[in-house]
């Protein structure tokens, strides 16, 4: 194997991009008006200018992605042992919310033409289970799902949709920006996001009144009294007026970091074009992704042999093949840093009880227990496609600071693993 001088300075997945001067103006604002706290203009500012750049009508500052899910989906109605569909190839953040109102996550399967929710599937699991009445669905890595298959679905059964669009805020589908597909959305400002505060989250709709809703929540659900007069429970989820001051200074760069991020997808593309791999695919028609993190997947041919176990990996090198686990471990050597993909969810062991539906029905029908399905075909298609894009695929350095140098050493790295 080809040896390589490594990286001085580390090579990483994605960090923040801050920009000389416009970020630390607006938190100087808040410094210097003393707005050291959860209401001031930058909040204001950061709720009109993500209306405007997204399209909705409504918007609601946040201290996470996370909470703005947890109140969407405490707005729509989910209870103690309600069952609520959701995507099963995600960050764990897409469903813990799902838990804290007392509700039952079911995983549904994934297609491979987005990587994102099944429609298939989904109407499947409304076949098994028609009472659901919320489905929560993730834009993963920053491409939009087949979302007027998932929509029509959603509307024949009368669900509410919940659009997790904490990974792709600035990507489209048919021209339409993610963010606005859900009765309810939610956006991300985490660290490792196209933009960011630091922290900090934002709750979108087109309805007043569930915006008036998740904000009196996220203050502690305080009423409309001359002293502290509550009736329900509330949160402490409200945005801080430093952290919008990030998020204000960063959101005129949206559109330039997307651009950054889509050559690097390209050029990846580019470089990986003799090799037995894919990047992360999108529907080219009809969608844009903000291509937030480049991924690939190995040709099933082209995989070594790779166990995985909960928290350990082993592989056989083999010549003119590779795995997941050796391109990461090499990458890790040469100080850059990659990720494997989201472990489905369906796979860890806090949901191993709960239902994942495939395009077929019930995966775990008659069992108590995660049954490994990846070499169980149908159709030329396996019964757990989730479990096989985790397999097989992995994240890449996606940093928009990273170099053209920088990225085509990481291109050669990944090369030299298929030797």
């Amino acid at each position: 194997m080809k040896k390589f001088t490594k990286f001085e300075n580390k090579v990483w997945l994605s960090t923040p991009t801050m920009h000389d001067g416009e970020e630390l103006k607006y938190i100087k604002e808040a410094y210097d008006t003393n707005w050291m706290s959860t209401v001031g203009k930058n909040i204001d500012e950061v709720e009109r200018i993500a209306c405007e750049k997204i399209g909705c009508k409504y918007s609601v500052g946040l201290s996470s992605g996370t909470s703005a899910l947890h109140l969407a989906v405490k707005l729509a109605g989910v209870k103690q042992g309600d069952m609520v569909f959701c995507s099963d190839m995600t960050f764990c953040a897409t469903v813990n919310p799902i838990v804290y109102e007392g509700g039952i996550p079911v995983f549904i399967d994934t297609e491979y033409d987005t990587w994102n929710m099944d429609p298939v599937a989904l109407e499947k699991a409304f076949e098994l289970y028609p009472n659901v009445k919320v489905v929560v669905l993730v834009n993963l890595y920053g491409t939009p799902g087949k979302m007027d298959e998932i929509k029509a679905v959603c509307d024949k059964h009368g669900a509410i949709l919940v659009e997790d669009a904490a990974e792709s805020l600035g990507a489209t589908y048919k021209g339409r920006q993610t963010g606005t597909f859900g009765e309810y959305s939610c956006i991300s400002f985490n660290g490792n996001k196209i933009i960011t505060g630091s922290c900090g989250g934002m709750f979108l709709t087109d309805s007043l009144e569930a915006a008036d809703k998740v904000r009196k929540w996220s203050t502690q659900a305080r009423e409309n009294a001359p002293w502290y007069q509550h009736e329900e429970i509330g949160y402490n989820y409200r945005m801080s007026n430093v952290v919008a001051g990030v998020v204000r200074g960063q959101f005129p760069y949206l559109e330039e970091h997307i651009r950054s991020k889509k050559e690097i997808y390209n050029r990846y593309k580019e470089g990986f074009k003799d090799l037995p791999v894919k990047m992360n695919p999108y529907d080219e028609k009809n969608s844009e992704p903000n291509f937030w993190l480049s991924c690939m997947i190995i040709n099933e041919g082209a995989m070594c042999s790779q166990v995985r176990g909960e928290s350990r990996a082993l592989y056989n090198k083999e010549k003119g093949k590779s795995c997941p686990t050796e391109i990461l471990e090499k990458l890790a050597e040469y100080n850059a840093e990659g990720r494997p993909i989201w472990k489905p969810m369906h796979m860890q062991p806090i949901f191993r009880m709960n239902p994942f539906i495939n395009r077929y029905g019930n995966a775990r029908a008659n069992t108590n227990a995660y049954i490994n399905t990846d070499y169980i075909i149908k159709d030329n298609l396996p019964l757990d496609i989730s479990n096989d894009i985790f397999e097989r695929g992995l994240c890449l350095p996606s940093d928009n600071k990273m170099t053209e140098e920088q990225q085509n050493i990481v291109i050669e790295i990944v090369k030299s693993c298929f030797e």
